[in-house]
């Protein structure tokens, strides 16, 4: 605001100079308005009781008479008439009206300004000093002016003839003074007193400015505007150059900073001060953030997946809101899905490679033992198995070598678990694949999902999931249906919500109910779907768990497999 000096002046210096400047301005011109207007009304006050006086006396029957006498004989000044004057009932009416109310003067004049009566003698019969022809014409005068006797305030009143009226012959005047020293004391004590509170009001705006001085101080850490300025900036610079999505709330979940990575990621445009469940955030987002405990979850956004952190934020024990950072998975969501199915192929390979290792075992140990026909034999007998043929019946009716080794795999997978995987009798795909990472990733997350829920029923003799592949033009249907227990009626219509899953979450990364969301999420981007076709179908059936479905166009073509090509 100010400089003194080579250093600027604190902000709560200047906060509290300024308080104190604006207090001793205002307070100042408030006592300068009420010493003049009490020296108005003080000097009207005295006014008005000078004229009470002056018409007291001027209404006298006495002095009527003799004022009127006076005025109707010829002056003759000299001794004789002062000392006639200074004896007669004019000065003595004068005197005492004076000495009883403390005026400073009391003055009888005939109608040419002759005194008649006067607090000082020797001012007898002379003219009056002031113009005194308003009075004589009728006229009543409050006035402050100076005369012989100093400043005062003085009222003026005519004398009129007796036996006339309010509207008879003006035959005096009568002038009655308070002296200004006596206003004067009065609105000193008037004002001594106003000073008093003067100086208490601007004691007590001192008070307040340091005060507001100090709490200014604490609200902001101690920091000056520049620095404060300065961390603005850093913060909006941090905000929206780092590569997460940061999103803000205060206690009462009402948003502070939202910075630009969290508005494309959430899909949000929230303003400050919106409620934080009326921004647009999915209910897993929401879940998240609100449970605030510090654990990463992963969620399905839009065509994004997204990791979420949240926690909540505390000064000295006091809560003051939380933070949701947002990290994009999406690439990594994609290698990984990838990565997954080169894995499970690797799988496949090692196993075929241990296949026909035992197989070449066997055929060497029946031609250096002699037996060349059993050999041969042996080999007419794998020409129509193929590799791995057994472990899988029926997948000669697919014709992508990367789907059958991916099928291969979570039939291995499953055996493992104690799970018999199988193809359903309809399975038929002579096309190859030219998204087979899509394709792999609804496939997959239905396939284990049936996995578990079969292996989770520990009463069943069988445990068995149906996998059912068919090829109408581009579009590949699947259908995978398990002996599990089915999926609860309560959770029919939410089982593809994120966060929403029949198995115990027991630590899972991320929590779980996020395979469906992300299927059919995956389902919806190519066009197609994934739903629940049937809960359950009762203990009766072989099947008796639940059936999903899903459809995926635009992922077949006729001639050599994506995969195979990019190779």
């Amino acid at each position: 605001m100010f400089s003194l000096g080579p250093r600027s002046v604190r902000l709560r210096t200047q906060i509290v100079l300024l308080q104190i400047g604006v207090v001793g301005l205002t307070l100042g011109l408030a006592f300068g308005v009420f010493a003049y207007v009490s020296n108005q009304r003080l000097s009207d006050e005295y006014g008005q009781r000078a004229l009470a006086i002056a018409r007291t006396v001027a209404s006298d029957p006495e002095v009527r008479v003799e004022v009127a006498r006076y005025a109707a004989m010829s002056p003759q000044p000299g001794p004789d008439w002062e000392r006639e004057l200074a004896d007669g009932s004019l000065q003595r009416i004068a005197d005492e009206a004076r000495l009883r109310t403390g005026a400073l003067f009391v003055v009888i004049t005939d109608d040419a300004g002759l005194r008649l009566a006067h607090p000082d003698r020797d001012r007898l019969g002379e003219m009056v000093s002031t113009d005194p022809s308003r009075v004589l014409a009728g006229s009543e005068v409050v006035i402050r002016e100076h005369g012989t006797l100093g400043e005062s305030v003085r009222a003026k009143v005519p004398v009129l003839a007796p036996d006339t009226g309010d509207t008879g012959r003006v035959v005096g005047e009568v002038s009655v003074g308070i002296s200004t020293t006596a206003v004067r004391e009065q609105l000193l004590g008037d004002l001594r007193k106003a000073g008093l509170f003067v100086v208490g009001a601007l004691l007590a705006g001192i008070a307040a400015s340091v005060l507001l001085a100090r709490r200014w101080h604490g609200l902001t850490l101690g920091l000056e505007p520049s620095e404060l300025a300065e961390l603005v900036r850093e913060q909006d610079a941090v905000l929206h150059g780092i590569g997460e999505g940061v999103v803000a709330v205060d206690a009462r979940w009402r948003v502070t900073v939202v910075n630009d990575e969290a508005r494309r990621l959430l899909g949000i445009d929230p303003g400050n001060g919106d409620a934080v469940d009326g921004i647009g955030l999915t209910p897993r987002v929401l879940e998240a953030f609100r449970t605030a405990d510090g654990l990463p979850v992963q969620a399905a956004v839009g065509d994004r997946i997204v990791v979420l952190t949240a926690r909540t934020v505390t000064r000295e024990g006091r809560p003051l809101g939380a933070v949701l950072s947002v990290r994009d998975r999406t690439d990594v969501e994609s290698l990984t899905r990838q990565l997954d199915a080169v894995r499970s192929m690797s799988t496949v390979l090692r196993a075929q490679r241990h296949e026909f290792a035992n197989r070449l075992h066997l055929l060497s140990g029946l031609l250096h033992t002699g037996r060349p026909e059993e050999a041969a034999r042996y080999l007419d007998g794998l020409l129509g198995s193929g590799p791995l043929g057994a472990a899988m019946p029926g997948v000669d009716a697919i014709r992508d070598p990367y789907l059958q080794a991916f099928l291969a795999a979570k039939a291995a997978h499953a055996r493992e678990n104690g799970v018999q995987l199988r193809l359903g009798p309809n399975t038929w795909v002579d096309g190859n694949l030219v998204a087979p990472v899509d394709v792999t990733t609804v496939l997959g997350n239905l396939l284990d999902n049936a996995i578990d829920a079969a292996r989770a029923d520990e009463a069943a003799e069988q445990r068995i999931v149906e996998v059912e592949l068919v090829e109408e033009g581009d579009t590949l249907h699947i259908a995978v249906a398990d002996s599990g227990g089915g999926v609860p009626p309560e959770l029919a219509d939410s089982i593809f919500t994120e966060g929403v899953s029949t198995r115990p979450d027991r630590g899972v990364p991320g929590g779980r109910g996020v395979g469906l969301a992300l299927s059919r999420q995956v389902a919806r981007a190519l066009g197609g779907d994934v739903r629940l076709a049937d809960p359950g179908r009762g203990p009766e059936f072989a099947l008796k768990g639940a059936e999903f479905i899903a459809r995926l166009p635009c992922v077949l073509k006729e001639g050599e497999s994506a995969w195979a090509e990019e190779i």
